[in-house]
């Protein structure tokens, strides 16, 4: 069984840069994993995900600004979250797939393992 617990949000001007951390206890070691979001009203929406070789892929809205790593040592998956602005504001989700290999999704519904979210919240 897998455990994830995001740690991390927290409450920011806009242009700002929060680093979120997921911890998983249970065996992640090269399975898929990702990050997803949720505003009010919205519904959850993918944001990045990383593969067993360490490949990411990141929706168009914040290419270019998030960066998702994982730390297969310290079982830790992150994601440093630069040039944030309202839109960002959501709560954020850690999942993760018994699936491994090549090419990860970013649609929730591929992940089967969730975290209980941090909040993220941009001001302008």
């Amino acid at each position: 069984q897998v455990q994830l617990v995001e740690s991390g949000g927290g409450s920011v001007q806009a242009g700002g840069s929060l680093r979120l951390s997921c911890a998983a206890s249970g065996y992640t070691y090269n399975k898929h994993m990702g990050w997803f979001r949720q505003a009010p009203g919205k519904e959850r929406e993918g944001v990045a995900c990383i593969d067993s070789y360490g490949s990411a892929i990141y929706v168009d809205s914040v290419k270019g600004r998030f960066t998702i790593s994982k730390d297969n040592a310290k079982n830790t998956l992150y994601l440093q979250m630069n040039s944030l602005g309202p839109e960002d504001t959501a709560m954020y989700y850690c999942a993760a797939v018994g699936r491994s290999g090549a090419y990860c999704y970013t649609v929730p519904v591929r992940y089967n393992y969730w975290g209980q979210g941090t909040q993220v919240t941009v001001s302008s």
